[in-house]
């Protein structure tokens, strides 16, 4: 278990850094001999990773069960590997495209397979259950968050030789999952009758998985906004909103220190909110976690119009920023945690049903990376967090009848094969 959320973090890691070292090397492109870039190109590349993963994911899922959950696992950083040398090697927009639909695949091929193999581990232990979610949760974004702050100050110092570099690192994860053993279980569930695809879509469309998509649809495309434009955004002063503090452009270190900080306080929040899972609903948690992402675009606004108010104002809003933002963390842990019991039906597929993640959270990023692109347009950061407020209220919406939908999740008996 320690090997999968150690080739987890290193996978992601590698994942943001190319993510961030894009959107860098996007907005400086015709320095290197490339076209302009506008804030709807990066909405539209960051789209795309997520396109892949939401075609490619349950196809992964299904193989995974088939062959075996760690095996998949190795498909991944082979993906990424090739990816990151295509994308140091030009500035092409359809090529680099491209490289964003490998990426996808990478992930596509990883996280269902990773999320089957920690589901069939948990299967017996509930407490051990919310710990591996949140764990599972911590070590992506962790990675994640580490990859987008190393990514500007690796892209100022090494340019476009920091893609080939990256290719290294997918090199470790892969080296990782190779070490990873089968699963007590694993053998015969793989031999056991699986679902088909035609059972696998009817599965979708069924009423237990529907409770979940759609708070969890808007919560991730309330965090794909940001993590599709905020280094492209940051990076650059934009004379076109001078009354915002956070359009005056960032050095590659300042970028990377908040980074940090924001790593820090949301894996805290996963950590905290994964060992409340024997004592609280999951939807409790979701609900929680809305709220505090509703009090984090508050507080944005506030230091994003901040010129010239009171240092302790300036404090308590960036103190209510970090708050919100430690208690939006537990909202996908609970989710996943959801996820994972409705793949208690299925037991011998629990690959297919944890692609299901990859598919809510490749709908929301790609709806988030549009609307962030169209929003950071239009209004700058004034517009990215008016976007998130939107879409973390349409998450609030459906999130009643989730709660009493939710015991039915856990209860309903197994599905025939």
């Amino acid at each position: 278990m320690w090997a999968v959320l150690a080739g987890t973090f290193t996978l992601r890691f590698s994942t943001g850094l190319t993510g961030a070292m894009l959107g860098a090397y996007l907005a400086q492109l015709p320095d290197h001999g490339g076209p302009r870039v506008d804030s709807i190109v990066v909405g539209i590349f960051a789209a795309t990773f997520f396109l892949a993963e939401l075609i490619l994911s349950p196809i992964f899922g299904i193989l995974s069960d088939r062959l075996g959950h760690h095996r998949v696992m190795l498909y991944g950083p082979a993906f990424g590997a090739v990816a990151v040398i295509l994308t140091g090697l030009t500035t092409n927009l359809v090529v680099l495209g491209g490289t964003r639909w490998l990426e996808g695949a990478s992930t596509a091929a990883s996280v269902p397979s990773i999320l089957g193999f920690i589901a069939i581990v948990t299967a017996s232990d509930e407490g051990l259950r919310g710990k591996m979610s949140a764990r599972f949760e911590g070590a992506t974004l962790l990675g994640l968050g580490l990859g987008f702050a190393v990514a500007p100050i690796a892209f100022e110092v090494l340019g476009p030789v920091a893609f080939f570099a990256n290719a290294v690192m997918y090199g470790v994860s892969f080296a990782i999952f190779w070490t990873v053993a089968d699963p007590t279980g694993e053998k015969e569930a793989i031999r056991a009758p699986h679902v088909g695809f035609r059972r696998y879509l009817d599965l979708i469309r069924s009423s237990h998985v529907w409770l979940l998509a759609p708070t969890w649809i808007a919560v991730n495309a309330s965090i794909g906004l940001w993590f599709s434009q905020s280094i492209f955004q940051f990076a650059r002063a934009n004379p076109d909103f001078p009354e915002q503090v956070l359009m005056r452009g960032f050095s590659a270190g300042e970028i990377s220190r908040a980074a940090v900080v924001i790593g820090v306080v949301f894996g805290l929040g996963l950590l905290y909110w994964g060992d409340r899972f024997k004592n609280m609903r999951r939807t409790t948690i979701i609900l929680y976690g809305i709220l505090g992402g509703g009090a984090l675009v508050a507080a944005g606004l506030v230091i994003n119009h901040g010129e010239g108010i009171p240092i302790a104002i300036a404090l308590v809003a960036a103190a209510v920023a970090a708050f919100g933002l430690f208690v939006m963390a537990g909202a996908t842990p609970a989710a996943l945690g959801l996820l994972a019991d409705i793949s208690e039906r299925f037991p011998h597929d629990r690959g297919a049903i944890m692609g299901l993640y990859s598919v809510f959270l490749a709908v929301g990023q790609i709806a988030g990376a549009l609307i962030g692109g169209f929003a950071a347009q239009a209004r700058g950061i004034d517009g990215m967090l008016v976007a998130t407020a939107i879409l973390l209220a349409v998450a609030l919406l459906p999130l009643s009848q989730l709660r009493r939908g939710e015991d039915a999740l856990t209860t309903a008996p197994e599905a025939a094969s």
